[in-house]
């Protein structure tokens, strides 16, 4: 099993980049505990060049942290004809529960590793590198954070076991299911409808305010329900979003949508959401770097683009998913 290509590729992937983070870390303390950018001294220019490259070094890795996890995902996908009962990605991951965990994991990682790289390519948008110390305290809280990821994934993959029996997504998101995962499948359709349109819609309006007024408010409402919408969407796949692309009432599986049967249309709907969100969290949370004079006008240009791009990603995913609805051979009066 560990002799998988996909496998292999992310066992030997995350160790390379967990062991670069460290030595990021290592070099980012120096920076951290001697930085002085009003001192001209030998010992700040070397502090300097050396912060060039842990922050290169660092974008990259945390870069290849986010695609890590979309090969994860395209991995466990990929192994479940190897496991007796597993139909999707649902029954790899429950061939070893830990897999749940990593994949959790992975999808936090990757929000945290997105807003180091935009925080460090803010910094380096400053003439005096204002947000140096920040940003290395933060690389250094995300090493434990990479490091339990690549944990769980190793320990996932290592005790896979071709020969046990899985469960799959058939008996995990059922409505007669008592679990957190058969609840969300049990939820009504039309009230969760309602709830995900009118979300969209909040989400929208405080875009647009946030386009077009200087108030902050507008920016951390933005940021609060992306958050919220985020889990408003991963629901509504379940409960009701999922039914219509299978043209099936009582299959709410969140993988299946990723085989070549659907058209691997759950790629490019979970990109454009999580895509969304993260653009969508990003003014609110960098809204007091206004406060820093070497930083108010980059923040402000590129924060614009930010809401364009959460905008356009979620647009475009409720665009695709409401399409799929409405093509549907399912509807919501026929069950």
């Amino acid at each position: 099993m560990i002799f998988h290509p996909g496998i292999l590729a992310l066992v030997i992937g995350s160790a390379l980049l967990t062991l670069m983070t460290a030595y990021g870390v290592l070099l980012g303390v120096k920076v951290f505990l001697r930085w002085d950018f009003q001192s001209s001294s030998a010992a700040q220019l070397a502090l300097e060049r050396k912060t060039s490259l842990i922050s290169t070094i660092a974008s990259y890795v945390l870069g290849f942290q986010i695609i890590s996890a979309l090969l994860f995902v395209y991995t466990v996908e990929d192994i479940h004809p190897l496991f007796v009962g597993a139909m999707c990605a649902t029954g790899s991951l429950n061939a070893n529960p830990v897999g749940w965990y990593a994949l959790f994991s992975k999808i936090i990682v990757c929000f945290a590793a997105g807003l180091w790289i935009v925080l460090n390519h803010l910094d380096q948008q400053g003439e005096d590198f204002p947000l140096v110390r920040l940003k290395y305290l933060l690389l250094t809280l995300l090493l434990p954070a990479i490091t339990l990821d690549s944990v769980l994934q190793l320990r996932y993959f290592l005790g896979l076991d071709p020969d046990i029996i899985t469960s799959c997504c058939g008996s995990l998101f059922s409505e007669a299911d008592v679990s957190v995962a058969g609840s969300i499948a049990g939820l009504p359709v039309l009230p969760s409808i309602i709830v995900y349109y009118a979300g969209f819609a909040l989400l929208l309006l405080f875009a647009v305010l946030s386009l077009y007024s200087k108030n902050p408010l507008p920016r951390y409402f933005l940021a609060v329900f992306a958050a919220a919408f985020f889990l408003v969407a991963l629901a509504a796949i379940v409960s009701f979003i999922s039914m219509y692309i299978y043209e099936l009432p009582t299959h709410h599986c969140p993988f299946d949508m990723l085989q070549r049967e659907y058209g691997r249309i759950g790629y490019p709907l979970y990109v454009s959401l999580f895509g969304g969100v993260f653009f969508g969290l990003l003014p609110g949370i960098f809204r007091p770097l206004w406060n820093i004079p070497s930083l108010r006008e980059t923040v402000q240009r590129v924060e614009r683009t930010w809401i364009l791009l959460s905008m356009g990603g979620l647009m475009f995913f409720v665009a695709m998913t409401s399409y799929r609805i409405y093509s549907s051979n399912l509807t919501y009066f026929s069950y």
